[in-house]
């Protein structure tokens, strides 16, 4: 009975232990100066590792069990559980990859596949992104780290093409009023954090073709925020 009481005793203590990690860790990665992503893959990683050094002080202080003789014993049958979980194992070690070469970290842009959107997290086995419609797609770690990956612009960041007519000495005046009903669509919107930029490309039978480039504070309000640009526009390109 003491030593199922010291157990459950050292059992609680595990758990705080690991709470206290899992808040230092959330603290450390939040950090701007940290290089490795705030994601959910280290925090797991971290508190994995308190509660293995936990139930190894339990074993071996509460019920005299060797934690070394245990994964010698255990040795053959880890063998055959590493077989039947390679795809966890895959998706764990890339994962780590990942992580620590800071290939993908929340926040990023990408396209990988077919799919396109935001990454919010990385855990164990899976990269969770959004896409602009909101749909949550969940990617394995294996399949990130074994297929191409596009980093895209800030998913605030967004590009509106056109094409211009008028006098060729007066783009300039064009590319200023261009901006300024952009900039005052877009804030109708959602707040600017970059002014627009208007740039032209190329001159064809139908113009001068341009595009103008901002940002905006919110990235789910992108569409709508080019939506209104397009419309705010629409009578300078004629």
């Amino acid at each position: 009975m003491r030593n199922l009481i010291w157990a459950v005793i050292l059992a609680c203590a595990t758990a705080v232990a690991s709470k206290v990690v899992k808040r230092a860790l959330h603290a450390l990665l939040d950090h701007p100066e940290n290089p490795l992503p705030a994601s959910s893959l280290i925090i797991n990683i971290g508190r994995g590792v308190v509660w293995v050094i936990g139930g190894s002080i339990i074993l071996q202080s509460c019920f005299g069990i060797n934690p070394n003789a245990l994964v010698t014993a255990l040795g053959v049958g880890g063998v055959a559980l590493s077989l039947g979980l390679q795809d966890t194992l895959s998706n764990l070690i890339g994962g780590i990859q990942m992580t620590l070469m800071g290939v993908v970290r929340p926040g990023d842009n990408i396209e990988i596949g077919s799919e396109t959107g935001v990454v919010t997290d990385m855990g164990l086995r899976h990269t969770t992104i959004i896409t602009k419609l909101g749909e949550t797609v969940i990617v394995p770690n294996s399949v990130i780290s074994k297929t191409s990956l596009v980093q895209l612009p800030p998913a605030e960041q967004f590009k509106v093409p056109f094409c211009a007519t008028g006098d060729a000495s007066k783009l300039d005046e064009i590319a200023a009023e261009i901006a300024e009903r952009a900039k005052a669509a877009a804030e109708s919107v959602s707040p600017v954090t970059q002014d627009p930029k208007v740039f032209f490309s190329e001159i064809t039978e139908y113009g001068f073709r341009g595009s103008i480039v901002m940002r905006v504070e919110d990235s789910a309000a992108t569409e709508r925020a080019a939506d209104a640009v397009v419309r705010a526009i629409a009578p300078l390109t004629r």
